[in-house]
């Protein structure tokens, strides 16, 4: 059924550890501008989809250019936030949602904009991929294929995002946002090397 098959390969897609993840775990564990956070990465992977199965995918792959754009764009962004993760592990603090000044809105939904649209992967695993695989279940299956890799993306991201909190007690402890934001600014750093590797 393509409505099933859309959702399990979204959800095998999404769920892998990257930075787009690691800053929604980061802000459902802050407790600061969840819903923002959440929607803009889901309605920009339902867009992002939606693009792959009109054909989109097929274009961006004939333009080097705008992959190369990406890929070294997305690789400085991810350096520069490792630097500010890193940053954080030396000198971790505390983050009750109580005794912290939240960022500003604008600053985190441009900074989740930044995760979700200059990770040149984001483009070939929803606008590529997921696109190719839809287009291969017919006229009338592809659009099915899409509402379910777009409900996975919805369901992933409001559970990561609003399921994090949960773990606000382990996270009341400095040394435990020091060992997140390592691992964060390891992941980053992996990632941006990846990125601009042949």
């Amino acid at each position: 059924m393509p409505l099933l098959a859309g959702f399990a390969t979204s959800l095998s897609l999404i769920v892998a550890i990257g930075a787009q993840n690691a800053f929604v775990l980061r802000q459902g564990l802050r407790r600061e501008h969840v819903l923002p956070v959440v929607l803009t990465c889901a309605l920009s992977d339902a867009l992002l989809i939606s693009g792959g199965i009109a054909g989109l995918g097929a274009l961006l792959t004939s333009s080097p250019l705008a992959l190369s754009i990406a890929k070294y764009g997305g690789a400085a962004f991810l350096f520069g936030y490792a630097l500010i993760a890193a940053r954080r592990a030396i000198n971790p603090g505390v983050m009750s949602p109580a005794d912290h000044a939240p960022a500003a809105l604008r600053s985190v939904v441009l900074t989740c904009l930044g995760f979700t649209y200059l990770n040149p992967h984001v483009y070939l695993d929803t606008v590529v991929l997921l696109g190719a695989l839809a287009n291969q279940r017919g006229a009338d299956g592809r659009w099915l294929y899409g509402v379910g890799a777009v409900a996975a993306s919805f369901g992933w991201f409001f559970a990561l995002g609003f399921l994090a909190r949960k773990l606000g007690p382990v996270f009341a402890r400095p040394r435990a946002w020091q060992f997140l934001d390592a691992g964060i600014a390891l992941v980053m750093t992996t990632l941006a090397i990846w990125m601009i590797l042949p």
